[in-house]
């Protein structure tokens, strides 16, 4: 995994929940000055002390993500909400394909 990340162009995180998988995957973009991007979501808090609740700011503090990224940690129950982001994000992408081809065959 490690491999992988330094070798890309651009390295994003999505992680749900926490723990061994959240370190690793941290770990590894440590290995490239940080990622580009991150969404960290669970319902662990930072005053539980565990790796999960850790906030994003402490994981730039280490370098696992840019200071130029902007992270974001989602309070929230996973399986219902990873769902609708997901959702959210294919039908916006849907309705601007949409519409690209709508205009094209509009030209035509």
């Amino acid at each position: 995994m490690n491999s992988q990340v330094v070798f890309a162009t651009n390295s994003g995180i999505i992680i749900i929940g926490g723990g061994l998988c959240k370190h690793h995957i941290c770990n590894a973009n440590m290995m490239r000055n940080g990622a580009d991007f991150s969404v960290f979501l669970n319902t662990a808090q930072e005053f539980d002390g565990s790796d999960s609740g850790a906030r994003p700011d402490e994981a730039v503090s280490w370098g696992k993500i840019k200071p130029t990224a902007t992270p974001v940690k989602v309070y929230a129950e996973a399986t219902l909400v990873f769902p609708l982001l997901v959702a959210e994000t294919f039908v916006k992408n849907y309705d601007n394909k949409k519409k690209d081809l709508e205009t094209r065959s509009c030209k035509q």
